[in-house]
């Protein structure tokens, strides 16, 4: 069975989803079997995306007029037509003329999953160059520590005098967790208190 799926950006009506069903009637698709959404690709939650997914069944064929209106980016299409492949359901763009039923469509969507290997390997290389820029200028990245290191120095004296974290916890209104993790980045362990939360 052929299924279906056409996509406009928005629920303007000036956008219509006409050329696509033409289209896709053309090629084959019962127009009972056709899907659509009036939403932005970079929904995750597209009710008709949805159910057209969940009327396909192996051996059918899912059919899309262009590749975008299908995937919001190249990696979410690729995970989409993987997943597809893997519950054998075939896949077609009608304007991109690729059908992964044939051997050129197989090659086109490896060249693809190449490409998006290629886009995340580059990602990863600029955040991870981002990151030892900003640590070169003393930035460092991560969530800010809970406790700054003038009240962490406070509340390291006030145990070398011997109060309890539990008293520390109270006066300076720090969580005992929180109080944990600070230390234990700081190495301190107070003799007075041997690490127990009182």
């Amino acid at each position: 069975m052929l299924v279906g799926y056409m996509r406009v950006s928005s629920a303007d009506d000036r956008q219509s989803v006409d050329l696509q069903r033409d289209a896709l009637i053309a090629a084959g698709v019962d127009e009972r079997h056709l899907h659509h959404d009036k939403a932005s690709g970079a929904r995750d939650d597209r009710p008709g995306l949805l159910r057209c997914l969940n009327d396909l069944r192996a051996g059918d064929c899912f059919i899309v007029w262009k590749l975008d209106r299908l995937g919001r980016s190249l990696i979410h299409l690729l995970t989409l037509v993987e997943d597809l492949k893997k519950r054998g359901v075939a896949f077609r763009s009608l304007t991109e003329q690729m059908d992964t039923t044939t051997p050129h469509g197989e090659l086109l969507f490896s060249i693809f999953g190449a490409l998006a290997q290629f886009e995340r390997a580059l990602t990863r290389e600029r955040v991870i160059a981002g990151l030892a820029a900003a640590k070169r200028r003393g930035r460092r990245g991560g969530r800010p520590h809970a406790i700054d290191e003038e009240k962490l120095q406070q509340i390291i004296a006030a145990l070398d005098s011997g109060a309890s974290k539990a008293s520390v916890c109270r006066a300076f209104g720090v969580a005992r967790s929180t109080l944990g993790g600070a230390l234990g980045r700081n190495s301190h362990q107070p003799a007075t208190d041997m690490g127990v939360l009182s």
